[in-house]
């Protein structure tokens, strides 16, 4: 049975599961999400503990969570993309920054768009007349101070070779982040990688793939990119 995925074009975390499986080219059938597709909205509830998305479905098994879902293809579906290293200690590194691409760059990034939501548990109920300043603040601090540590790990590291892990938790979050909060010029290392990762095949897809809903962006999508 094909690979299904379900998630959003214009969403960073389907980004995240997409991107290996176009660098591995792996056969998938994907699951666009719209506003009218209840079935798949009820299906996400029943198999997600928040009803998220993306969720991939292998055959029986239902896997939940990006970074479980790069480990999933990793294991069951390898192809030229090294997305988990073979080396324990490198793969260890890789799950690091895994994480702190995804919580401090991508969370710090959502927290921005979150404050210019009603509701934002549930971002349809619409945007706010103004955004919560505050939070807008707090999560543009948070991005630069991730950048600055970023910096300096590029300075004194190599990344392991694309397409990994790292790969597909940083190219969405850096992609993003960079849009609320840009990169700053005494980053240089940061916005060099930001520049290599979308010129990624994979990665390009996604970016192409997800311009119809530029729109959508509530800060406000800059004209590039």
């Amino acid at each position: 049975m094909m690979l299904a995925l379900y998630g959003h074009p214009f969403s960073s975390y389907t980004w995240k599961a997409l991107i290996p499986l176009y660098a591995n080219g792996t056969a998938f059938e994907f699951r666009a999400l719209g506003p009218d597709d209840g079935y798949s909205m009820d299906f996400l509830r029943q198999v997600h503990p928040a009803g998220k998305f993306p969720v991939l479905v292998d055959g029986g098994t239902v896997v939940v969570e990006t970074s479980s879902i790069v480990e999933h293809l990793a294991l069951y579906h390898p192809g030229p993309a090294p997305l988990i290293p073979g080396d324990p200690a490198e793969a260890a590194t890789v799950r690091m920054l895994d994480r702190v691409f995804d919580n401090y760059v991508m969370g710090s990034m959502q927290r921005v768009i979150a404050a210019h939501f009603a509701d934002r548990d549930n971002p349809g109920k619409g945007l706010r007349d103004s955004p919560d300043a505050a939070e807008v603040a707090a999560g543009q601090a948070r991005l630069r101070q991730a950048y600055a540590w970023l910096e300096r790990w590029l300075g004194e590291n190599a990344l392991p070779p694309h397409v990994s892990l790292v790969t597909c938790a940083a190219a969405p979050s850096l992609f993003y982040a960079d849009w609320v909060e840009p990169i700053p010029a005494d980053c240089p290392r940061l916005a060099a990688l930001r520049a290599e990762l979308l010129a990624l095949p994979a990665v390009v897809r996604c970016v192409d793939d997800a311009r119809p809903y530029r729109a959508f962006f509530p800060y406000g999508a800059p004209d590039r990119d």
